[in-house]
């Protein structure tokens, strides 16, 4: 009878094993089609991150996010870690999203969607953080810089990741020649950034905008920049301009002394053939210009600019002719004994050819010897006249007639 008994229980202890065994096999069946999706996210450092998880089929399974540390931060509607930016936007069956504000680098890595089935069915989203670089700053300008002299500039920028690009522009020109650094930063995330440029200055450079400018994909195509102005000291150049190309006799000249340097140079000097100004009441000097009120011939010579200026002294020359307006009258009017000679050139042409052209026609004449000429008219024959027209050849020329 005890016999019985046991038996009886076993065979319901194999039954209700066998009965689990199956409903659990039915379960899993029923969650094959239930997967839960995720996207990665890039966000920047101090911005909002959203981390979205959805499930297209769910039989009312629990989803669930946690963090890289493996802390769950929400179980379908409830909040697990006490973290003010943590945020939930959406808990339903198919989807369970939560915001992260304030997002700091220590927030970057791998979050996990878990989803409650049997077994648990996960995946994973990466959440990457970028680094905003600092406001470059640019180096090395110490104002002023000579003519000449080889200038160095460094644009330097901290805090980016990845690291952050640098390029120079002059006046919005490219330059592509330049030195690259970057430096992992003390947090082992970030990184500096540094960049040189060298290159002889010249006065072209003067008041040039030298541009650092940074790319970083975390700018949203704003590129943070930095400038320096350049000052550039440099020789005057000089230069004669005259009131007019061809000065006359009773008229007056204003010669303008144009020079230009840096730092502005000096009041300029003005000098005649190596010494002063010979007559300074008609020479007056107004400021960068020569007024010579009334040229007459004693003016003419070589005249003088001369400009100064702490970096040093150039100066230009100005060849002065006095032209006599009678001179320049005649060279400006008609010339008549150039067209007195071609006149007696075509008239000379056409009498030479009027004569040849007599001669040649001359020449050229018809001549036709009639029979009296000949002696024909008195031959009894043909033949005797043919025999007294070669005979009397001497005296045919006093009887031809000619014809033109």
């Amino acid at each position: 009878m005890i016999w019985k008994r046991s038996a009886v229980l076993r065979f319901y202890s194999v039954c209700g094993l066998l009965l689990q065994a199956a409903a659990s096999k039915n379960k899993v069946k029923g969650s094959q089609g239930q997967f839960p999706l995720t996207q990665n996210v890039t966000v920047v450092e101090g911005g909002t991150a959203n981390l979205t998880c959805r499930v297209d089929q769910n039989d009312n399974t629990s989803l669930q996010w946690s963090n890289p540390a493996q802390q769950t931060l929400y179980f379908d509607d409830k909040k697990a870690l006490r973290d003010n930016r943590i945020e939930l936007v959406r808990a339903s069956w198919h989807e369970l999203s939560i915001s992260v504000s304030d997002v700091s680098l220590s927030d970057e890595g791998q979050y996990t969607c878990s989803l409650f089935t049997m077994p648990v069915k996960t995946s994973k989203a990466f959440l990457t953080v970028l680094g905003v670089p600092e406001k470059p700053q640019i180096s090395g300008f110490s104002s002023p810089v000579m003519e000449g002299d080889l200038m160095q500039l460094t644009c330097k920028t901290s805090g980016s990741k990845p690291a952050a690009d640098i390029r120079w522009f002059k006046n919005d020109k490219e330059i592509k020649d330049v030195k690259y650094l970057k430096e992992e930063d003390a947090n082992r995330k970030t990184f500096t950034v540094s960049s040189t440029l060298d290159f002889r200055v010249d006065r072209n450079d003067d008041g040039v905008k030298v541009i650092c400018r940074v790319d970083h994909e975390s700018l949203n195509s704003t590129p943070q920049v930095a400038m320096q102005v350049l000052e550039i000291h440099y020789t005057p150049s000089v230069k004669i301009i005259p009131s007019t190309p061809f000065p006359q006799e009773g008229q007056p000249l204003v010669l303008t002394c144009e020079s230009k340097g840096k730092p502005l140079p000096e009041p300029v000097l003005w000098t005649k053939d190596g010494g002063e100004l010979p007559d300074p009441d008609r020479m007056v000097v107004s400021g960068r210009e020569l007024n010579i009120i009334f040229l007459n011939k004693t003016d003419n010579g070589t005249y003088r600019c001369e400009a100064t200026n702490t970096i040093g002294q150039s100066s230009a020359e100005y060849v002065l002719i006095v032209h006599d307006p009678n001179a320049l009258a005649g060279q400006t009017g008609p010339d008549h004994a150039l067209i007195g000679g071609i006149v007696a050139v075509v008239v000379f042409v056409t009498l030479c050819s009027i004569f040849l052209l007599g001669r040649y026609l001359a020449r050229h004449k018809g001549t036709y010897l009639t029979n009296e000429a000949k002696g024909a008219e008195d031959a009894p024959d043909a033949d005797t006249a043919i025999i007294n027209a070669e005979g009397s050849q001497v005296n045919a020329e006093e009887k031809k007639e000619y014809f033109i």
